[in-house]
C-alpha cells in the first residue's frame, strides 16, 4: 500500500523481512496457536447491564454441560493478592478487580468464567449462566456527559491570555472526535501454564513480554523471574497490547483453579469492550494572530472519556506545546467517567487527537488571513528550540517535510477559494497538516551468540509487532560489524532473552539500536581478545579497530593481520561465543529536545450528490532521522495513514444510551479503512541522522505517521466544498447537511 521515495537510500538494503518466511508459511506461532499438553479452554460470560450490582448467579444448567471443569465468579474466585484491597489494586495498575467485586461497571464486563475441556463446551456453558442484578442508570454518552465536567489546568501557562486579548485575528471553535477501536488482526489471547506453585509460563499477545512478566508478578505476588512469557509473533497492536488485560489475568486464575494449562482467547466482539480504545474527545481551540500571520497565543481545552473504575487521561493538549512558537499558551484538560471499558493508548495517543483541533484551527486562520496554509505554518514553526523547555532540538526538519510535501503534491494547483475546482459531480480540494512526536529512547539489552561457522544470533526480549524491528536489528548488526546478513539471525519476544522495553510509543528501534551497537562492540572486543592469543597485533585492540567477516577478523589499521574463526575456536577451545550488553539514554536527554515529525498532504474528491469523500492522493514526508530499512519504514507510515483515513471518514463506536451496549461491535458493523478506501500512499523521508538520539541516528515513525492525517483530510474537504466540518468522522450525511 505504500509507495516510498527511492531517491532516499537507507542504511540497509530493503530485503525481505527476517520473519517473512515464518509468517507466510505458518511456521511462526501467535499466542493462541501454541500447543500445550492437557490444555483446556476458558470463556468469559459478560454482564448484560452497564451499571449496577450482581444479586444472584444461577449456574446449574451450565455445570451440566459435558466437559465443564469449573465456573469462576466473585463468589468462588481463587484469591488474587493484587486484588485483595484498593491499595494493592492501585499498586498493580490493573484497574478492574476481575471476579473480586459484585459491582458492574460496564456492559460485557466479565462476571463469570467457564473452564472446560473444549472451546465449544466452554462457550455453550457460558451462554447458560443466568444473573439477576440491582441495576443503576448508566452514563455512556460522552457528548451529553462532558459539559458538566469542569476543566483543570494542564501544565504551566506560558505568558498570559491577556497578552493577546486584542489580537486582530482570532479563531475560536470546538471540535469533536468519536471513540475508535484498535481492531488488530490478531485477537488478544493468553495460554497460562503453572509449572509449579510459584512458576508460570505464558503465551500472550502483547507488545512487551517484560511488562506482562512484571504486571503478573505484582498481581499474583510471585517472583518476576519465575514467569516466562512468549510473544514472538504479534498480529498487530496499535497500542492495545501495551498493557495486561482481563484475558491474561483470567487465564492465570483459571489455570490455578483447575491445575491445568488454560487458553483464553477473546472474541472480536469482546475486544471492543475488553482491550481498550481511543476515547471520545471534545476540544476547544482559541487561536490568535496578527495580520501578518504571526501566532500571538493559543488556549487549548480538551476532555476525553474514561471508565468509571479507572482514570485514563490521553494528554490531548500536549502537542500544542511542541510544534509552534506560542509565546502565550494555556492548556486545560479533564476526563469524563463513563460506564464503558477503560480506554488506552491508540496509535499517536493524545497528540493525534490534539493535532486534529489545532491543525484545523490553523487552517481556519489561514482562510481568515487569506494566506497559504503552508506559508502560515512555515512562519510559525519552532525549528531550533523546543518552545516548552527551551532546549535546542537535536534535529528538527519539519520545515523540510512541509516544503518537500508541497512540491510532491504540486501544491500550486490548489486554489485558495474553496469550491473552485470541480469535475462533474465532484469537487476537488487540497489539505495540509503536520504532526510531531517526542523521539523517546529507553533502556534496552541485547545479546549475541556466535557459532564456529560465523553464524550470529542477535537476541532481545523486545517484540516485533509488525514494525520490522527484527529486520532493523539485522541491518544494524550488519552495519556495526560488517558481517554478511545471511550470517545474522534474530531472536525476539521471549522474557528469558536480554531485557528490553515494550514495542510502543515509537521507542522500540531507538531503544534497541543502542543495545545492538553496544553488543556488537562487545563481540568485537571479545573476538579481539581471543585473537590476541594467536596474533599479538590484537592486544588492546578497540572494537572500532576490528573488522568481521564470515570467516574471521582483521584490523582496520592492517587488514593483512587476519585471524580465522576456525583458529580462534581451536586455540581457545570454544563451543560458541556469547556476549551481552545494555544501553540507554544519557546526559544528552538533559541537553537536547528530541522529536520526529511529519507533513501530510491530501487531495480529495467530494461528491456533491452522495456526500462521498474519496482520498485521491495522500502524501507524507517524515523526519525519522536515519532510515534503517526504508521498506518497513514506508509501510509504517502508509499503515498509519490508512488509520488516519479511517479516523477522518468512518471510524466511530456508539453505545446504546439506555442499555449501555456497544452498537456495531464487530467487523461488519464497525467501519474502518480498507484497500478500496486508500490511494497508493506516497511516502518520502528526510533521512538525515539525528546526531544525539542513539548510535543509529534513527527516530521513531509508528506514532507520528498518523498525527496530522485526519486534519489534513478535513482541511481538504473544506477546500473542496467550503463546509468546515469539525466533528469526526466526516460521514456523507454530515457533508450533505
Amino acid at each position: 500500500m505504500g509507495l516510498f521515495n527511492t531517491k532516499n537510500k537507507a542504511a540497509g538494503k530493503p530485503d525481505g523481512r527476517v520473519e517473512g518466511i515464518a509468517k507466510v508459511t505458518g511456521a511462526g506461532k501467535y499466542a493462541a496457536e501454541y500447543k500445550v499438553d492437557n490444555m483446556c479452554h476458558a470463556v468469559f460470560a459478560g454482564s448484560t447491564i452497564a451499571a449496577g450490582t450482581i444479586k444472584s448467579i444461577y449456574l446449574d444448567n451450565a455445570k451440566q454441560v459435558e466437559g465443564v471443569l469449573d465456573i469462576i465468579t466473585h463468589l468462588n474466585k481463587p484469591a488474587v493478592p493484587g486484588f485483595a484491597s484498593e491499595t494493592k489494586l492501585k499498586e498493580t495498575r490493573f484497574g478492574l478487580p476481575l471476579f473480586h467485586t459484585d459491582k458492574v461497571y460496564f456492559r460485557n464486563q466479565p462476571v463469570a468464567m467457564v473452564v472446560a475441556d473444549t472451546l465449544e463446551n466452554a462457550t455453550y456453558a457460558a451462554s447458560l449462566i443466568e444473573f439477576t442484578y440491582q441495576e443503576d442508570t448508566p452514563t455512556v454518552d460522552f457528548k451529553k456527559a462532558h459539559p458538566s465536567v469542569p476543566l483543570k489546568m494542564q501544565g504551566k501557562e506560558r505568558g498570559s491570555l491577556d497578552a493577546w486579548s486584542n489580537a486582530p485575528q482570532v479563531v475560536d471553535q470546538q471540535y469533536d472526535i468519536a471513540a475508535e477501536v484498535h481492531n488488530p488482526m490478531e485477537m488478544h489471547a493468553t495460554i497460562a501454564h503453572w509449572t509449579a506453585d510459584d512458576k508460570l509460563v505464558l503465551y500472550d499477545k502483547t507488545q512487551g513480554v517484560v511488562n506482562v512478566q512484571r504486571t503478573i508478578a505484582k498481581i499474583f505476588e510471585i517472583p518476576q523471574e519465575n514467569i516466562e512469557v512468549f510473544s514472538e509473533f504479534v498480529g498487530g497492536g496499535f497500542g492495545s497490547g501495551l498493557r495486561v488485560w482481563t484475558n491474561g489475568v483470567g487465564a492465570v486464575m483459571a489455570a490455578k483453579a483447575v491445575k491445568r494449562p488454560v487458553k483464553l482467547m477473546l472474541t472480536r466482539s469482546q475486544m471492543f469492550s475488553l482491550t481498550g480504545y481511543r476515547p471520545a474527545a471534545w476540544q476547544r481551540v482559541k487561536l490568535g494572530a496578527d495580520n501578518d500571520g504571526k501566532f500571538l497565543g493559543i488556549h487549548h481545552q480538551g476532555k476525553n472519556g474514561t471508565s468509571v473504575f479507572e482514570p485514563f487521561q490521553e494528554g490531548i493538549t500536549s502537542i500544542t506545546r511542541m510544534v509552534y512558537n506560542f509565546d502565550n499558551l494555556k492548556a486545560e484538560q479533564s476526563i469524563v467517567p463513563l460506564n464503558l471499558g477503560t480506554p488506552t493508548w491508540m496509535r499517536g495517543p493524545g497528540d493525534c487527537t490534539g493535532a486534529f483541533a489545532v491543525e484545523c484551527a490553523i487552517d481556519e486562520l489561514s482562510y481568515q488571513l487569506n494566506m497559504d496554509p503552508v506559508a502560515l505554518r512555515l512562519k510559525n514553526f519552532a525549528i531550533t528550540h523546543d518552545p516548552e523547555n527551551k532546549k535546542p532540538y537535536s534535529s528538527n526538519f519539519i520545515d523540510e517535510c512541509i516544503t518537500k510535501g508541497a512540491e510532491m503534491i504540486d501544491w500550486k494547483q490548489r486554489k485558495q477559494q474553496p469550491g473552485a475546482l470541480t469535475e462533474g459531480d465532484w469537487k476537488i480540494g487540497y489539505g495540509v497538516a503536520v504532526g510531531m512526536w517526542g523521539a523517546g529512547r529507553g533502556n534496552a539489552s541485547a545479546g549475541i551468540t556466535m557459532e564456529k561457522d560465523g553464524t550470529m544470533t542477535v537476541k532481545t526480549a523486545m517484540t516485533d509487532i509488525g514494525t520490522g524491528t527484527g529486520t532493523a536489528m539485522q541491518n544494524m548488526t550488519h552495519t556495526f560489524t560488517g558481517m554478511p546478513k545471511d550470517k545474522i539471525k534474530i531472536a525476539l519476544g521471549h522474557s528469558t532473552l536480554p531485557t528490553a522495553g515494550s514495542q510502543g510509543g515509537s521507542t522500540g528501534l531507538s531503544s534497541i539500536s543502542g543495545a545492538v551497537s553496544a553488543v556488537c562492540d562487545a563481540l568485537k572486543k571479545q573476538l579481539a581478545d581471543y585473537a590476541a592469543a594467536i596474533n599479538p597485533a590484537y592486544k588492546d585492540a578497540k572494537p572500532a579497530d576490528v573488522l568481521l567477516s564470515a570467516t574471521g577478523v582483521s584490523l582496520k589499521t592492517d587488514k593483512n593481520e587476519f585471524v580465522s574463526l576456525a583458529d580462534i575456536w581451536q586455540k581457545n577451545n570454544l563451543t560458541d561465543i556469547s556476549v551481552k550488553a545494555s544501553s540507554g539514554p544519557g546526559a544528552e536527554r538533559q541537553q537536547y529536545a528530541f522529536c520526529c515529525s511529519t507533513a501530510h498532504f491530501v487531495k480529495v474528491r467530494v461528491n456533491t450528490k452522495t456526500g462521498k469523500v474519496k482520498v485521491e492522493r495522500a502524501i507524507c514526508v517524515a523526519d525519522g532521522g536515519t532510515i534503517v530499512n526504508e521498506k518497513p519504514a514506508a509501510n509504517q507510515i502508509s499503515g498509519a495513514i490508512v488509520g488516519g483515513i479511517g479516523m477522518a471518514l468512518m471510524e466511530e463506536i456508539h453505545a446504546d444510551e439506555k442499555l449501555g451496549n456497544l452498537v456495531g461491535n464487530d467487523l461488519a458493523g464497525y467501519h474502518f479503512a480498507v484497500n478500496a478506501d486508500a490511494p497508493i500512499i506516497e511516502v518520502a523521508f528526510i533521512n538525515k541522522p539525528d546526531p544525539y538520539v542513539n548510535p543509529s541516528g534513527a527516530k521513531g515513525l509508528g506514532e507520528v505517521g498518523i498525527i496530522g492525517c485526519a486534519p489534513a483530510i478535513a482541511n481538504a474537504i473544506y477546500n473542496a466544498t467550503g463546509k468546515r466540518l469539525r466533528d469526526l468522522p466526516i460521514t456523507p450525511d454530515k457533508v450533505l447537511v
